[in-house]
């Protein structure tokens, strides 16, 4: 079979039947064979492949390790029919199959016709490579459906973004009951486990870990945000891999990906009756129905998918790579998070310029980067009953606006940062009197608050207008570095009343389009401001928010030992270049536990490094030892935040020990948190054997606090890794950390 190579960037657009075309670009390839009709891109460690079967369907045919150029796979074929009860249609995995021809698994896409028809039947139609990129052109058998199915696949970790547009081209309306951005299909097998994320305001990141067995197991959110309680985030392991306790954790085969989306997603994990495994995830097509119009365009969210042979852990740090270096907006090099100040903690609603530039003194002494000034700042508000939405600044708090505040935190050589909500509104606030209907609701129906607010329509022209103009005043008056953009409560009456009722339901995609929309357009506007996702901690985070966005506020719950499980289970999806970690009072407000300022600053270390305590309260020592910590700090932060992580002991399922390592890209330097709850019966603390070190390079270890029995002070990577430390740690919530710099010949 003759091969044509494409040398030329552009875009080949290629019917069945047409010279087969390669597009390569750094370490990528992308090949249609058109002999076989198959599909395939390599990137990364990765292969993946499906093909056009006999009935013109795309037909998922492998996704696993890179296979060699040479190897050939086998052409799409229709899977036989299991008994009448089983046809073809629905035994024959599909790369996007259309909800129709006896289709009885998750189907991607489901329409509903205004004749009263439901069926959709997706037959491939063309296709184009350019560059990393493969768009494939399918239509419905007899009606003027199109969909547009996008691959974008990133050469260094083989992680694919699949998404997909469907286009009404008839010429009435019709309502898409369910649309998903992709279904990725596994191995057939029957020796897996799926793994996933849940939890709740101040428990988030819980990870869930079960044998994936006949039906499905499906993860959601219906409350309009990505929410606390699950996020969309997936992995699956096969062999090996199956223990997420392991502490090995690099080896084994895991499948894994994540949605980008900030509103109500689903994504659903099944295994049908021939032990085949799927994952489908998109829009929740709960309450959904997006009535689209003659000549309109549904674009769904990405879901990114990728594969490792080494473990979970090698998943997480495929997916920090790629987060670093293609979602987040300062990619592919994202500065590292400066060390915060916040003052929510320390005065609440009771701010006001005296009591902000005292803190702002104190948090300067001790190395603070950024000060940030939390709520009570604006409107009327002294508490949460009342001025959401009354972005003006308060004139008795600040009786010269922010300027002199802002002032004086920069002349402490600090930048300076501010809390918003912007999505919210109280009922006690002039804004909510001037526009009741700005609110989501349902009119002669009851208005259900959550923290004394309600949340604003941002699906509205009017409301996103608003929104993005205050916070540009803001911006453009003031030296502003930051936002720390709050988000409360979830949605309930999603009614949108300014529309026809039959478009009411498209709230729940442009609400979260006009919201992406507003941070694009400020950072276009303000391109030197950077921006936290919060809400309530941990309510949006997901790769969709993350494009717009420099960190985000894992959990408000900052009890020292609590973040160690929280921390360890965001980093299965997420950065920790990302993830804000405050050290704060003692006794925590959360636990009520009493930990020393040491390990409070260890545990917030492993992130994004943030003070939130009430300075005003702190003594001498308590200065000298942050004073100390945030030095430490910033000599390992680029390692942290930037840096490959290894999980050396997991605190989960009873653990009285917790080890993390992250190294750095070059491997010049490693460091390591180690944290112990409570020592046993004279047991000593687990040796602690390092990973991703160059075995032949010489390391110098630096204490940044705690000791060890007998240790070196230079060693080779391999006695680090092979031989390992025993650190001396007795009593309970002890932590110690140390780092090992490469010893330059």
């Amino acid at each position: 079979m003759t091969k044509v190579n494409s040398l030329i960037a552009g875009v080949v657009l290629m019917l069945i039947g047409c010279a087969p075309v390669r597009a390569q670009q750094e370490g990528t390839a992308i090949n249609y064979e058109a002999e076989s009709k198959v599909f395939r891109v390599d990137a990364g460690g990765v292969t993946y492949a499906f093909g056009i079967n006999e009935r013109g369907e795309l037909q998922p045919l492998y996704w696993g390790a890179r296979l060699r150029s040479t190897d050939k796979l086998s052409a799409a074929h229709i899977k036989p029919e299991h008994a009448s009860f089983d046809v073809t249609s629905s035994v024959t995995p599909q790369e996007y199959a259309g909800w129709g021809a006896g289709l009885y698994v998750e189907p991607a896409l489901k329409i509903s016709f205004p004749d009263g028809n439901r069926d959709l039947v997706l037959h491939y139609v063309s296709h184009r490579i350019d560059g990393s990129s493969l768009t494939l052109k399918l239509k419905d058998v007899l009606r003027d459906v199109d969909v547009e199915l996008r691959y974008q696949i990133d050469s260094d970790t083989g992680i694919i973004g699949r998404s997909a547009i469907v286009e009404n081209a008839t010429k009435e309306p019709l309502v898409i009951d369910q649309a998903a951005a992709a279904t990725w299909t596994l191995p057939r097998g029957t020796d897996y486990s799926l793994t996933y994320l849940t939890g709740r305001w101040a428990g988030e990141w819980n990870l869930q870990h079960e044998a994936i067995r006949p039906g499905q197991r499906v993860l959601e959110s219906r409350r309009g945000s990505t929410s606390h309680q699950n996020n969309p985030w997936f992995a699956v392991a096969r062999g090996g891999a199956a223990d997420i306790l392991q502490q090995d954790q690099d080896s084994g085969e895991v499948w894994f990906g994540a949605l980008a989306w900030s509103g109500s997603w689903r994504i659903s994990v099944e295994q049908d009756q021939l032990q085949q495994v799927r994952v489908t995830g998109g829009f929740n097509a709960f309450d959904f129905g997006y009535r689209l119009m003659p000549g309109g365009r549904l674009e769904t969210p990405v879901f990114y998918g990728g594969y490792t042979r080494e473990g979970f852990g090698g998943a997480s740090r495929l997916l920090h790579r790629f987060e670093l270096g293609k979602i987040l907006p300062q990619s592919p090099h994202p500065k590292p998070r400066p060390v915060i100040y916040n003052s929510w903690e320390a005065t609440e609603f009771n701010v006001n310029e005296a009591g902000q530039e005292a803190l702002a003194e104190k948090a300067a002494s001790i190395g603070v980067e950024r000060f940030v000034m939390d709520d009570g700042w604006f409107g009327e508000r002294d508490n949460d009953h009342a001025g959401l939405g009354d972005w003006q600044v308060n004139s008795a708090k600040f009786p010269n606006g922010l300027a002199p505040l802002i002032q004086k935190v920069h002349s402490l050589g600090m930048d300076f940062g501010l809390w918003v909500e912007p999505e919210m509104v109280n009922p006690d606030s002039n804004l909510y009197r001037a526009h009741p209907d700005w609110v989501l609701n349902f009119p002669g129906r009851p208005r259900t608050e959550g923290r004394n607010q309600l949340v604003l329509n941002l699906a509205r022209p009017d409301v996103r207008e608003y929104v993005f103009n205050f916070l540009d005043k803001i911006l453009k008056e003031n030296d502003i570095a930051f936002l720390k953009w709050d988000y409360n409560r979830n949605w309930s009456e999603p009614g949108w009343d300014a529309v026809a009722p039959e478009d009411e339901k498209q709230v729940y995609v442009k609400y979260v389009e006009n919201l992406y929309s507003i941070l694009r357009q400020l950072r276009a506007a303000h391109p030197g401001v950077e921006i936290e996702s919060c809400s309530g901690g941990g309510g949006r985070v997901d790769l969709g928010i993350l494009r717009y966005t420099d960190e985000v506020w894992p959990s408000d719950n900052t009890d020292p030992f609590d973040r160690l499980t929280l921390q360890d289970g965001f980093t299965y999806a997420y950065t920790p270049g990302v993830m804000m970690a405050w050290v704060t009072d003692s006794p925590n407000g959360f636990a009520g536990r009493t930990t020393s300022l040491d390990y409070r600053f260890l545990s917030s270390m492993q992130g994004g490094l943030g003070v939130g305590a009430n300075l005003l309260k702190w003594q001498p020592e308590d200065f000298a030892t942050a004073t100390r910590m945030i030095t430490a700090y910033k000599q390992v932060r680029e390692t942290v935040q930037h840096g490959s992580l290894y999980r050396l002991i997991s605190p989960r399922g009873g653990s009285e020990h917790s080890v993390t390592e992250s190294v750095a890209k070059d491997r010049s330097q490693a460091v390591v948190f180690a944290f112990l709850h409570s020592s046993q019966f004279l047991y000593p603390f687990p040796t602690i054997r390092l990973r991703g070190l160059e075995p032949e390079a010489d390391y110098k270890l630096e204490w940044i606090e705690g000791r060890a029995s007998r240790a070196p002070s230079v060693a080779s990577g391999a006695y680090w890794m092979s031989n390992g430390i025993d650190l001396e740690m007795r009593g309970d919530f002890k932590a110690a950390a140390f780092r090992l710099e490469r010893v330059q010949k």
